[in-house]
């Protein structure tokens, strides 16, 4: 007669008690398991499609229309953000400056990680210059080359303050950032137009000296008279 140790160290019974004990959990987890592996494949393929769409529409686009129509109808994906430097470019081909930066600020605050980033921005300093807005334009040149330093974009921005900073006669600041081309940027193809505008700016004025570094040519100085010698006392007899 098998006693109660050898029955439950039975591992077939084991499974049967446990299953019977167990099987509605098993089941329910079984079943989400399959049911977001069936929804994850689902949303990939949906995702996939759907991208697939947007290309297509995006390279059948060619109106301001059209490019609005991928941005409506495919919102936060990758032809969408494409279609807005698309479309901003086409307004400012057709002098709508104010237009292209509107669409351009949607583009930056809806993919402010975007590897264009500085593309987008550089398209609103060039859109508020032909606004006349110079010194608006100046900032965000500025503030690129700033915050973007690593930028391809990043010296062509800080090459455009130049001929601002020249408008102002600040030829001080355009001298250095002249020299920052040239030493940090040296491998850009911006170099040679850095040089050219360095060597273009008035002559730095002469720095005053001070005090200390002022030289004094005065006469040369006297030697120091040496004391007259002492009479030997006289030899006394």
């Amino acid at each position: 007669m098998a006693t109660v140790s050898q029955i439950t160290a039975d591992p077939a019974l084991e499974t049967h008690l446990f299953w019977d004990q167990y099987k509605t959990t098993i089941i329910a987890v079984v079943a989400i398991l399959v049911l977001g592996a069936l929804g994850y494949v689902g949303f990939q393929l949906y995702t996939t499609r759907r991208a697939a769409d947007a290309t297509t529409l995006l390279a059948a686009a060619k109106s301001a229309q059209d490019y609005q129509q991928v941005i409506d109808r495919y919102p936060g994906s990758e032809p969408a953000a494409s279609a807005y430097l698309l479309l901003a470019a086409q307004q400012r081909a057709t002098r709508d400056s104010t237009g292209a930066n509107t669409t351009l600020h949607k583009f930056i605050d809806q993919y402010p990680k975007h590897e264009l980033i500085t593309t987008a921005w550089m398209g609103v300093a060039a859109n508020l210059e032909s606004l006349g807005k110079n010194d608006e334009a100046l900032s965000t040149y500025q503030r690129l080359a700033t915050e973007y330093p690593q930028s391809f974009n990043a010296p062509l921005a800080m090459l455009a303050e130049v001929p601002f900073l020249k408008a102002k006669s600040r030829f001080d600041e355009a001298r250095r950032v002249c020299e920052t081309l040239l030493t940090q940027y040296r491998d850009s193809i911006v170099s040679n137009e850095a040089m050219r505008e360095l060597t273009s700016l008035p002559q730095a004025a002469p720095t005053a000296k001070t005090p200390a570094q002022v030289t004094v040519h005065a006469e040369p100085p006297i030697p120091m008279a040496r004391p007259e010698e002492t009479a030997a006392p006289a030899a006394t007899p």
